[in-house]
């Protein structure tokens, strides 16, 4: 698998007479938005997105996603694709795309996407962090970024729930199908689920080949109710092997999730 995270390179130059379909790497602060879907009249991610397009090419832009993040929730490593018809080069466009965006959206890697290349149809994982600031007093610095819990919770505990949701099972207790999708299947693979903590940072990676509807906000706040002690572990996986939503007590908040990587396979090396 690879990620995008290739740089701009100065020798990426359009082919004339034809509108190649790029890929990029889009980082945002979610706070202010309405989510990454563009809405008639609410700010999203992909409305600026396609309105920064729109002003530098003079053309309707669409833009696709490789993830539909919720409100409030941001993006260190969200992956886009679009057309264009621009002719001054990649390293330009990148150049003139940050120009015209708003402060908290920037474009940090473009380039040519491969024959088939969709962001979210071809993506293999996707991977979040979910951050909290476990200490009694609230830091104004990472209020946008980290949910803060003045008790105490214990990381052993968090670690060892945690180690139910590795591999393919049904996460319907944690989250139900994409809006325009009932009846879909619940479903997912998880490859990795894990707690690290530094200093009064406690984060939680979970990477899976797709996600329901706020399914690691609901897996994190059941999972602190593990780490106070209100719920056990085997609690926690009997919830899980449930598959009851009605279960859920708890759904964390979204301004401390964030979407950090999108996998591909290599196709050929293209995307690098």
């Amino acid at each position: 698998m690879a990620c995008l995270d290739r740089a701009v390179s100065s020798e990426d130059r359009p082919v004339q007479g034809k509108a190649p379909r790029l890929w990029a790497k889009v980082e945002y602060d979610g706070t202010d938005f309405y989510g990454f879907q563009v809405q008639a009249r609410e700010r999203t991610v992909q409305g600026e997105l396609e309105r920064a397009l729109e002003s530098l090419t003079g053309e309707p832009a669409r833009i696709a996603g490789a993830g539909r993040t919720d409100r409030g929730v941001h993006a260190r490593g969200q992956v886009v694709s679009f057309q264009t018809s621009w002719q001054h080069g990649w390293v330009d466009l990148q150049r003139a795309f940050n120009a015209v965006l708003p402060a908290d959206v920037a474009v940090l890697a473009m380039g040519v996407a491969p024959e088939g290349f969709h962001p979210r149809f071809s993506a293999l994982s996707r991977r979040y962090r979910y951050t909290i600031l476990n200490q009694a007093w609230r830091s104004p610095l990472l209020r946008r970024t980290a949910w803060h819990v003045g008790r105490e919770l214990d990381e052993g505990r968090l670690s060892q729930a945690s180690e139910y949701l590795v591999g393919s099972q049904d996460f319907a207790t944690f989250g139900r199908p994409p809006t325009g999708e009932p009846g879909a299947s619940t479903v997912r693979r998880v490859f990795e689920a894990r707690w690290q903590k530094q200093g009064p940072l406690l984060t939680f990676d979970i990477e899976a080949n797709a996600y329901l509807y706020r399914m690691v906000r609901s897996i994190v706040g059941t999972l602190t109710q593990v780490g106070w002690g209100q719920l056990s572990v085997d609690d926690f996986r009997a919830m899980l092997e449930a598959r009851d939503h009605s279960l859920i007590r708890r759904v964390a908040p979204a301004r401390g999730l964030c979407l950090m990587q999108v996998q591909y396979a290599a196709h050929g090396g293209a995307l690098q």
